[in-house]
């Protein structure tokens, strides 16, 4: 048999995968689940990074590709496209956007919303450039996107960073009043910090600062790259906050697993002129059927309700966990966004115990667990996880 992983330590480039990377080839998904070249199959609690919102290889996906991978790939956007008509159309009706642009991927839409804010701020804020975001935050791993991130350890290494950005705590908006200055441009933030923690704002954090970005004509925007497309249990996390952005961007679960990324905004956020921003395969044909497919499913069978039963039936689940085990300290999330924080470090070993029992969990700190399953998952799928999960705790007792 062929030892996969040992030609991708031959081949593959040293990076954060290299560290990361669990023993392990997946091979096949279906539903809420994955199997491996063994054939032993996992409860799948990561969906790809939030990407199988719909479950792995959801049938109405797997039509819409067939279809169009039949029919037209990939063509200039010099053309229209019908694909990318109807996804964009699809968005605006949705959303409290009106216009949208497609990328690869959510680095590539963040770094689209970066770009806006400063033709933003040339054309309507005397040149301000700046951006304000937040301590934990993650935005993605280019090099502006990197800046814009709020954690030093994706930084250090690529000094000197990219300017144009300001750090201030999350959940404080007295600090971005602070922070605010002839300079800004933009506020962006995350509904939700995922990659931060699962750190879940004040109820009325995310309004205030809309309205405050408002008063000061700057944009408020959101990178819903990871709780866009239901994952907080409302087609897109602002909603679950009452705090309308001029800007904001998504992937991950936009086209359950087909790489793509979007770039929304109000009108009068959408400054780009002709020849400012562009792509070669963003908004391609084949990405905009699938995330049609995608959010036509979605929206048709209200998946972000289940999200929302669903997360209140894990996170009273893991409150019981916490109840049974000390070393439990927290549980927190929204929607199907959840977190299980441990006194210790310990999280890296209870993902590698937990792999080995068939459920595959996030260790997204060194002291916390990160669940982000399909949101499509029932009751008997968080059983089974608890069942797991709990066997798993008391080994590590």
């Amino acid at each position: 048999m062929t030892d996969w992983q040992a030609l991708e330590r031959a081949y593959f480039m040293s990076s954060l995968y290299t560290k990361v990377r669990l023993p392990v080839t997946l091979v096949r998904g279906e539903g809420v689940r994955v199997w491996d070249d063994q054939g032993k199959s996992y409860l799948d609690f990561v969906a790809g990074w939030a990407v199988a919102n719909l479950g792995h290889c959801p049938p109405v996906v797997i039509e819409a590709v067939s279809k169009q991978v039949a029919t037209l790939i990939q063509v200039s956007n010099q053309f229209f496209t019908i694909p990318q008509v109807h996804l964009a159309m699809l968005l605006a009706q949705h959303s409290c956007a009106d216009r949208a642009f497609f990328a690869n991927s959510g680095a590539e839409a963040n770094e689209g919303a970066i770009k806006l804010a400063r033709r933003y701020g040339a054309r309507k804020r005397d040149g301000a450039y700046e951006i304000i975001t937040a301590f934990n935050s993650f935005h993605g791993r280019t090099l502006a996107t990197t800046a814009a991130t709020g954690q030093r350890h994706f930084q250090d290494p690529y000094e000197p960073l990219v300017p144009g950005f300001v750090h201030v705590p999350y959940n404080d908006i007295d600090a971005i009043k602070s922070a605010t200055n002839e300079k800004t441009c933009a506020v962006l933030l995350e509904p939700l910090q995922g990659e931060g923690g699962v750190i879940t704002p004040d109820s009325d954090y995310l309004s205030r600062v809309a309205e405050w970005c408002s008063e000061q004509n700057v944009l408020f925007m959101l990178d819903e790259i990871q709780t866009g497309m239901g994952r907080l249990g409302t087609l897109w996390g602002y909603q679950s906050f009452g705090a309308e952005p001029d800007v904001m961007t998504l992937a991950k679960g936009l086209a359950s697993g087909v790489p793509i990324g979007a770039l929304l905004a109000k009108e009068h956020a959408a400054v780009f002129a002709a020849g400012e921003h562009g792509t070669t395969f963003g908004g391609n044909p084949l990405a905009c059927a699938a995330g049609l497919a995608t959010l036509q499913y979605m929206v048709e069978n209200d998946v972000p309700g289940n999200a929302a039963r669903m997360g209140e039936y894990l996170r009273g689940r893991l409150r019981e966990l916490k109840e049974r085990h000390s070393d439990v300290s927290d549980v927190r999330g929204m929607g199907l966004l959840c977190a299980l924080e441990f006194e210790r470090e310990v999280a890296a070993d209870a993902v590698r115990r937990c792999l080995a029992a068939g459920l595959l969990v996030n260790g997204v700190k060194p002291n916390t667990l990160r669940f982000m399953p399909p949101l499509v998952i029932t009751e008997a799928d968080v059983d089974e996880a608890i069942g797991i999960l709990e066997r798993v705790l008391i080994e590590m007792d």
